[in-house]
Parts: C-alpha cells; sequence; structure tokens
C-alpha cells in the first residue's frame, strides 16, 4: 500500500481539497485530450479525406502513446519528487496537445497524437498516489476516485464541449483548448502541492524489481483486455448514431453528455464497491459491462435506447478506481512503476478497443457489431479476474485478499 503519510493531519481540509481539485483538473485535461477525437470523427475524417476506421487509428496512436510513456516515464521518473515530476509531465502535455491542435496532415496529427500520449499514464498514476497519501487507509479508493473524477468529468463536459468546438469552429480548437487546461493544471500544481522532501523515493532498477510479480502482472492483463469493450463502443458511438440510428449531428454531444454521466457515476461507484468487496468488486463490475455490451447493439435502433445504453455502458469505468487501488495494495517497492502501468493498461485497451472494432466494421459487419465485439473483451477480462482469484498472494493487503 502507499506508505503511510502524515500529510493528513498536516494539511488543513481545505488544502487537502485545493490539492484532489489541481491534480483532478490534470484528468480533466487529459481526459478531453484523449477522448475529443472519438466525438470529433466525423470532422477530422472530413478535413483529411479519410476514412473513420482511419481516424480510429489516431486514436490507437494516442493509446500506444500510453502504452509506452507510462512505464518508462515512471522508472525515469520515480527519483523524483512527486511534485516536480507531475509539473514537468503537464507541462508536456500542454505543448503536445498544441502541437496537435497545428498538425497539417493526417501523418503529424498521428505523431504528435502519439507524442500526447507519453506523458498520459505516469501523470494518473503518480497523482492517484498523491491522493491516497492524503487520506486514511480506509478512504483510499475514495480518493483515487476523486482524482479519477477529472476523467470522467472529461466524458460528461470535456468531450461535448470538444464536439460542439468540432461542429462549429474546427476540431484544432479542442485540442488547443486542453493544452491551455493542462498549462492551468501546471500553474495549480505548483502553487497548492507542497513539496515533501520525505517521500520515499525508489531508485530505477529497484522498481523494476519490485515490479516482476504475478500480484501486479493480473490486474495489468485485466484492464487492459476488460476494458476494451466500453472503448470499442465509444470509439465509434458518433458514426453508430448517424449511420444506424440515423440521428441529427446534434445528438453526437447529447450521447457523448450520457456516456460521460454513466463514467461519472460509474468513477464514484468503482471507489465505493472497491472500498466494500475490495478485489471481488472487480469481478462484479466486468460481469456488468459484459451484459450491457451484448445489450447495446440491439438499442441502437432508437435514439431513446441508445442514450440509456450509453449510460449503462459507461458505468464500467468503475473498473478504473477498483483497479487502481488493488494495484497500490499489491505493488510494494513498485509503486510509481504500477500506478502508471494501470494507465498503459487501460490505454492498451483504448488501442484494443478500437482496432477490434474497426475491423468488424470494415469486414462489413455494421456499425452495432461494436458491442458483441466489446462484451467478448470483457468476458475474457472476467476468465483473468478468476485466474487472478486463484492465485493472489495470501499476505497481501488490502484489495489483494478478500
Amino acid at each position: 500500500m502507499p506508505e503511510p503519510s502524515p500529510a493528513s493531519m498536516i494539511y488543513s481540509r481545505q488544502k487537502v481539497i485545493l490539492i484532489i481539485f489541481s491534480l483532478a483538473m490534470g484528468g480533466f485535461g487529459i481526459g478531453t485530450g484523449e477522448f475529443a477525437i472519438m466525438g470529433l470523427m466525423p470532422n477530422v475524417a472530413l478535413d483529411f479525406g479519410i476514412t473513420e476506421p482511419q481516424v480510429g487509428h489516431l486514436i490507437s496512436a494516442y493509446a500506444l502513446g500510453v502504452v509506452v510513456g507510462a512505464p518508462v516515464l515512471a522508472i525515469f521518473g520515480a527519483q523524483l519528487f512527486r511534485k516536480h515530476l507531475l509539473i514537468a509531465l503537464m507541462a508536456f502535455y500542454a505543448v503536445a496537445n498544441f502541437a496537435s491542435a497545428m498538425a497539417g496532415s493526417y501523418e503529424t496529427l498521428m505523431i504528435s497524437r502519439f507524442i500526447a500520449g507519453l506523458p498520459h499514464g505516469a501523470y494518473f498514476g503518480v497523482a492517484a498516489l498523491v491522493a491516497a497519501s492524503l487520506v486514511p487507509l480506509n478512504q483510499r479508493a475514495k480518493a483515487v476516485s476523486y482524482i479519477m473524477m477529472g476523467l470522467a468529468l472529461a466524458l460528461l463536459f470535456g468531450n461535448p464541449l470538444a464536439t460542439l468546438m468540432g461542429q462549429h469552429l474546427e476540431w484544432r480548437y479542442a485540442f488547443g483548448f486542453v493544452a491551455c487546461v493542462a498549462a492551468l493544471t501546471t500553474v495549480l500544481i505548483f502553487l497548492f502541492l507542497p513539496l515533501n522532501r520525505e517521500e520515499s523515493r525508489h531508485s530505477s532498477l529497484s522498481e523494476l524489481r519490485a515490479f516482476n510479480k504475478p500480484q501486479i502482472w493480473y490486474p495489468l492483463a485485466i484492464g487492459s483486455v476488460g476494458f476494451a469493450g466500453m472503448f470499442c463502443v465509444f470509439s465509434y458511438l458518433a458514426p453508430t448514431l448517424l449511420n444506424v440510428t440515423q440521428a441529427d449531428p446534434v445528438w453526437i454531444p447529447v450521447a457523448l453528455f450520457v456516456f460521460g454521466l454513466g463514467g461519472f457515476v460509474g468513477n464514484i461507484l468503482g471507489g465505493w464497491l472497491f472500498d466494500r468487496l475490495q478485489f471481488r468488486s472487480v469481478g462484479v463490475i466486468l460481469l456488468w459491462a459484459a451484459v450491457m455490451l451484448a445489450l447495446f447493439p440491439l438499442a441502437t435502433g432508437a435514439i431513446w435506447s441508445i442514450l440509456i445504453a450509453c449510460f449503462l455502458v459507461a458505468l464500467m469505468v468503475a473498473l478504473g478506481p477498483a483497479l487502481q487501488t488493488h494495484l497500490m495494495d499489491v505493488a510494494h517497492g513498485a509503486q510509481t512503476l504500477a500506478a502508471a502501468s494501470h494507465h498503459a493498461a487501460f490505454n492498451l485497451a483504448n488501442a484494443i478497443g478500437p482496432w477490434l472494432g474497426g475491423m468488424a466494421i470494415s469486414a462489413g459487419m455494421g456499425w452495432q457489431v461494436t458491442g458483441y465485439v466489446g462484451s467478448s473483451t470483457a468476458i475474457a477480462g472476467l476468465l483473468i479476474f478468476f485466474l487472478a482469484q486463484k492465485h493472489r498472494h495470501p499476505k497481501c493487503v488490502g484489495g489483494a485478499t478478500d
């Protein structure tokens, strides 16, 4: 678990709120930057003269940037104070998203999206460790969910706002907005997060040695496979609304808002479930996801039913805080690397989901096939969960045992 910290006793409640707000603001910026392209898919496709599945490759490029950047930056940043590392990561994110806004071709946008993904996982991982150190042990999952709340609010407000920018101005404004949010976060962290010179730091080699154990790899595998279904549906939601539901484009930001609302509720639910069920909560969430994703194609025929389905599918965001907190419990000596790798795993899911969905769509199975593909990945994640339950370490604390 995270090292015991007297921070919650030293800092006033107001100070803790300001710290968590600052960190969550970064989550909002990163979430908006990650998901913006999904609502802007038709706009980017029209601008560059490419197909929607090709735009899906931009999503995968960002996700692969997270997969590469999360462990690399976490390893090299393990020796830094967390405040300094967070500031550097958010400044990098601001520059990379400004570059995305200025991209002049599909190829340069692809490169800039990959670069923008590099600091994503390390930021969320370190921010989660900071948040968990501010509260008592039995409130860690709730604190982590507050950091992830920025991601949920990005789904709720940031992504619909980015889509409206793309529809009424230009898609480039969305990434310019993300760059501004990232710059603001850099300032907030500098102002409100105290520098704790007594926090434990580890060498790169010690983090790598402690990282190599199955108690860490199982939850990472669950996240990378089990969560792919949500990204599969979400990535192609806009063209599904236009081509299957036959909805007016004005419904796209509405559907994104409803999806974000489900993610917001799911994020709170994930922290609540883990604090009560521990690692068992992961199995409950995956089972729910498998059922809801399987039902999604049946709901695509009418706007009212697809909106309900969007909310129900998005509840699987609960998997995020549950797995994040479990990893902090089992990753003794490799917390920075494990916390960052959690987001690498989820963004591997972000790469796998659109890729599998794009293949199925390109094969002529229809836009709504994303639900069936997503349900299959949730079931695969559930199977990994059962394997993890059989091999869990009996001496681990918190979420590692039940």
